[in-house]
């Protein structure tokens, strides 16, 4: 599981080691402009990538784009110098979290991508993103990147065991809750299953998403919170006492203990995105996969996407764009999704690969986590995650939910 509010600091070091760096030669051999890439797609999901980027070579013999996989720390501390100062690649994925924009844009780094916006072939086809991407990738008016990719987070559960115990695939909330609650087994005091594997930390966030099917949220589109307002409350207290009371999922859980809880068949259900099926399924699961249930929000989840950008020193801003066009275009998002097991980054392509179909019926109404924020990795780590950590552990929720809303206020300068 991928940990999106892990962002690298920004190094002195990576002004000196960016200074070599230079991206832009002019040429290949043959003529064609060369383009460099820079991403942080080191997983297993890493072949996809490099098999788009072939396709669009094999395509568009006058371009080459040659993509450079860094580990994100790597990325995180060679780019910002890099592109402050005119170096580094012609297009970068700068982070798994798209709030890093915000940082880049400060630095004057990025290249403003709006005269590509449009419709049709050769250009950013933007009214088929999902709203909240557009929205998360736009500073002060103005588009600064590109969906890499795009993800949404389903319902994993193990059939077997909801055979076992009776229990149907919940589609609602109070289905979910109750399934939680009865799938978690005890003997002599001890957990001998989960009815749910949560994390809380390094990891995508899922709590969230708790609160949105009840209606509640973190903070609105001003930045002011709206933790401490009843339907987050209720969702937070109803979920704290599932883990703090019933025991129905493990306590400071990581991401990455979640998805070895759940590998190991000691949990019944998990929500996790499209990167986790195939280590659950190699680990043997009978394996489910459903939309998240619904509550009174509506249905929602929550999705994931990594930003693709061009550094604004770029000296082939027309290859670039064509790039991210044809990346964003529908024969490029058909072919990827089918490669990946992610969803396309376009709401008008519909994936031929049946197990990506609940992850793309996802995206009407998939949100990101604290999207359009340039404190959003602040709120996460300073005050979300402590919070979850409190109330799993037994905390009054109703006062820490307030005290949460009040350092919201503050980091983001809300006055209420």
């Amino acid at each position: 599981m991928r940990s999106p509010w892990k962002i690298a600091a920004v190094l002195v070091a990576g002004l000196l080691t960016a200074a070599g760096c230079g991206s832009n030669a002019a040429s290949t051999d043959d003529g064609a402009v060369s383009l460099s890439l820079w991403t942080g797609f080191t997983g297993p999901d890493r072949p996809a990538y490099e098999a788009l980027v072939k396709q669009f070579n094999d395509s568009h013999p006058k371009i080459k784009v040659t993509m450079d996989v860094q580990p994100w720390d790597a990325i995180g501390q060679k780019l910002p110098g890099a592109w402050a100062t005119g170096q580094g690649p012609d297009l970068a994925t700068p982070n798994f979290d798209p709030g890093v924009l915000f940082t880049y844009a400060k630095t004057n780094s990025l290249l403003p991508l709006d005269e590509a916006v449009g419709d049709g072939d050769g250009k950013l086809n933007t009214t088929l993103f999902p709203k909240a991407v557009t929205t998360a990738f736009t500073i002060d008016g103005k588009l600064y990147a590109a969906p890499a990719n795009m993800a949404t987070l389903v319902l994993y559960y193990n059939k077997a065991m909801l055979a076992t115990d009776g229990v149907a695939v919940p589609t609602t909330a109070d289905e979910f809750a109750a399934a939680a609650k009865k799938l978690t087994k005890t003997d002599a005091g001890k957990v001998t299953q989960y009815g749910i594997s949560l994390a809380d930390h390094s990891t995508i966030q899922m709590w969230p998403i708790l609160q949105w099917m009840n209606g509640g949220d973190i903070v609105d589109a001003k930045g002011c919170a709206t933790i401490a307002q009843a339907p987050s409350v209720q969702a937070l207290q109803k979920w704290a006492d599932l883990v703090a009371k019933d025991k129905v999922s493990p306590v400071g859980q990581t991401g990455s203990d979640a998805d070895t809880l759940f590998s190991a068949k000691k949990a019944a259900m998990e929500i996790n995105g499209p990167w986790a099926a195939a280590g659950f399924k190699a680990a043997g699961i009978d394996l489910g996969i459903a939309a998240i249930p619904v509550g009174a929000g509506g249905p929602v989840t929550l999705a994931s996407t990594v930003p693709l950008a061009i550094g604004k020193s770029t000296k082939h801003k027309a290859q670039a764009l064509e790039f991210l066009a044809w990346w964003t275009g529908k024969t490029a998002q058909a072919a990827f999704s089918d490669a990946s097991g992610f969803p396309p980054v376009r709401t008008d392509v519909t994936p031929s690969n049946p197990v990506v179909a609940p992850f793309a019926a996802g995206l009407p109404h998939a949100r990101l986590y604290l999207p359009g924020l340039s404190t959003s990795a602040k709120i996460d780590a300073d005050v979300y995650v402590p919070l979850i950590g409190k109330i799993t552990r037994g905390e009054p929720v109703e006062a820490a939910a307030q005290a949460a809303a009040e350092a919201i206020n503050k980091i983001t300068g809300c006055k209420p």
